[in-house]
């Protein structure tokens, strides 16, 4: 019977040294990117790298250059799809690059974030993105002084080792809800987000200007408060339906949310959109294969968690990386449609 083969064999710098004919601080110096050589010890060190397979020992960098190669990620929910979409972006962008990262949980609690946030420094991170949360903004700038830090979701004052980048939340629902002011809706209710939440404020805002630039009352009683989840989407659709509110339209903070209260209509025989139009915020990949696929707002998630991850490659190059906006796009599908007077509720 064949034995079994076991792991393979260590290969060292010094043997990929032997077999390109040059020394180990050549072949380390080239491995870095840092090295002034010709082109033919250049192909020689590479051609063994490939022939033998070697990987660097990371322990042993870590040593040398006194980093760690890892980055720390603090989401707030590690099973969500839109936290999701945003950690594949940055795991994506990182691979490249010899860095890997670290994922921690925060479950929007501010002392759980503070938490996981000195956990990482624990580990020696070499830099920290975060997604959203609600720590404190004066720890995160003493924060920055340790290590870099790329934050998302909310804006914060620049610093040169605290880069914030996010979406124009307040466009977005704007332009949204001009959108189903144009179809001819008047009473339209919105399932908001987090109280806390910068992302769930700015979209209110964008909200209520539309309605203001249209000529039309806010109104208190088409407010319900949700949590940017399935379940809390569900919960507000219910309370808005039960308290009696007249409207054609809902504006739900979020994708998660719209699925919930697209549910919470089924169980109720009310029709989407002939009965009451419905739109979210984000177009996650689900949004496209709802019942019906929903109208949403696309903001770029995945290109986002790669746009944090090269801004942290950056800053921990040294570089100078600016705040940035990136923009949205309304995307309709067939949860909307034109308001039928006899059929709104």
């Amino acid at each position: 019977m064949k034995k079994p083969s076991g792991p393979p064999e260590t290969v060292t710098l010094a043997k990929i040294a032997r077999a390109a004919g040059v020394s180990s601080s050549t072949v380390s110096r080239i491995l870095n990117g840092t090295a002034r050589v010709s082109a033919d010890k250049q192909r020689a060190v590479e051609e063994a790298v490939q022939r033998y397979n070697y990987r660097p020992n990371v322990l042993a960098r870590s040593l040398a250059s006194g980093r760690t190669h890892t980055v720390g990620v603090l989401t707030q929910d590690i099973s969500s799809p839109f936290y999701g979409e945003w950690l594949r972006g940055i795991e994506d962008e990182l691979a490249a690059t010899g860095l890997s990262p670290l994922f921690v949980s925060g479950h929007w609690n501010a002392a759980d974030e503070q938490r996981q946030l000195e956990h990482l420094l624990t580990r020696c991170v070499d830099g920290v993105i975060v997604l959203h949360g609600l720590v404190d903004p004066d720890y995160l700038r003493a924060y920055a002084d340790r290590v870099p830090v790329v934050m998302l979701g909310r804006p914060l004052e620049p610093m040169p080792r605290l880069v914030c980048l996010g979406v124009d939340n307040r466009q977005g629902a704007y332009d949204v809800t001009t959108r189903l002011i144009e179809l001819g809706h008047r009473r339209i209710a919105h399932i908001a987000g987090h109280a806390l939440q910068p992302d769930s404020e700015q979209r209110m805002i964008g909200y209520r200007q539309a309605l203001e630039d249209a000529g039309l009352a806010f109104d208190e009683t088409l407010i319900e408060r949700g949590n940017f989840e399935e379940s809390g989407g569900l919960v507000a659709m219910d309370r808005l339906l039960d308290s009696g509110a007249t409207f054609s339209a809902v504006f739900a903070a979020n994708d998660q949310t719209a699925y919930g209260a697209r549910l919470a209509m089924y169980r109720r025989h009310i029709r989407v959109p002939d009965d009451i139009s419905l739109v979210g915020f984000d177009d996650l990949p689900a949004s496209l294969y709802s019942t019906p696929p929903l109208t949403t707002v696309r903001q770029p998630i995945y290109d986002i968690g790669r746009v944090a991850a090269d801004a942290m490659t950056r800053l921990l190059r040294g570089e100078t990386v600016p705040n940035q906006i990136m923009p949205v796009e309304l995307i309709e599908r067939e949860t909307t449609a034109k308001l039928v007077e006899a059929a709104s509720l």
